[in-house]
Parts: C-alpha cells; sequence; structure tokens
C-alpha cells in the first residue's frame, strides 16, 4: 500500500539528512520526496511516499515523531488530499514534429517553457498517472532528459493546523 506522509519539521540545517538517513537505516524506501519551507519560515513540511502495509507505516510515524526537530507527522493518504508532481522534461522535436508535440503538450495542459531548433522543453504537473502518460507519448519523439519533482500533497477543505500548533515547543528566531 503506498502512504503519503506529510512531516511538519523545524528549518535547520541536517533535519532532510537525519529523517532520509534514519528510514534508510531502518530499511524504509522514500519512493518520492520533496521537503520546502512553509508559510512559517522556521518550518518546513518533508512530503515522501513510502509503501508497505499499515504496520510499517506505523512503524515510520513513531521513528519520525522520536526526532526533535519534528514536529508533526500526518498520514495525508489517510485523508482527501489533493496530490501534484511536477516534470520539466526535453524532446527531441525536429520541426515537422513540433505541431504535434506541441498539440499533445496542449491535451495535457502542460506548457512549452523553451525551444531550440532540435528540441522543446516541457513543464507539465499534476497527478503521477498523469505525467507517466505523457512520459509515454513522448518517447516516441525522443526524450533527451527529464526531471521531476517529489510528490507534495495537502489534505483538502478546512482540515488543517492552527498557527499555535505549528510553532511547536520550540523557540523562534
Amino acid at each position: 500500500m503506498r502512504h503519503v506522509v506529510s512531516a511538519l519539521v523545524q528549518n535547520v540545517p541536517g533535519v532532510l539528512s537525519h529523517i532520509s538517513g534514519m528510514l534508510a537505516s531502518r530499511g524504509y524506501n522514500i519512493d518520492s520526496l520533496a521537503v520546502g519551507e512553509t508559510e512559517t519560515p522556521h518550518l518546513s513540511r518533508m512530503t515522501f511516499v513510502v509503501v508497505g502495509d499499515d504496520k510499517v507505516l506505523e512503524q515510520v510515524r513513531k521513528q519520525l515523531e522520536k526526532i526533535v526537530t519534528v514536529v508533526r507527522v500526518d498520514d495525508v493518504s489517510a485523508q482527501n488530499f489533493v496530490e501534484r508532481d511536477l516534470m520539466l522534461i526535453k524532446v527531441a522535436a525536429a520541426r515537422g514534429q513540433r505541431s504535434e508535440v506541441r498539440e499533445l503538450t496542449e491535451i495535457f495542459r502542460a506548457r512549452v517553457v523553451d525551444v531550440s531548433a532540435d528540441m522543446v522543453m516541457i513543464e507539465i504537473s499534476g497527478q503521477e498517472k498523469k505525467i507517466e502518460a505523457f512520459i509515454e507519448m513522448m518517447r516516441p519523439f525522443g526524450i533527451i532528459e527529464l526531471v521531476r519533482t517529489g510528490r507534495i500533497a495537502m489534505v483538502r477543505g478546512g482540515n488543517h493546523q492552527s498557527r499555535d500548533e505549528d510553532e511547536g515547543p520550540f523557540e523562534h528566531p
């Protein structure tokens, strides 16, 4: 089973290394990872995807909660949530193929962000299955390079933490 986990962490040097190292040392594989500052500058949100049963999820949660720099851990996938992935892809596109590449780009609601004599760079965001489908449609043209973010996710609606809960038990700079 695939779990999307969100960890609110103190925005301090080494927190990413500490958390990923702890998970790796216990044999848990991170399928996807994205980290970024939150609306509160001293906090970052780590969103990662782990695969395993509920027992694995519970162990990951317990291990994360033991880390001093971790403020809160949530299993986002247990709630109603929105999930997105972002990708930049360079596709070989000779002059005769550009219109077909552009048409597919529009169908997938992506956008061309750079063009050169023999390639097109496209930006696309959406659910993982949409990104995967777009990659498959671009393969016949020749994928030169691609880069993807990890998944990011947010619970739908009014389910959010109050600012006081986010601030946690540490002092602010």
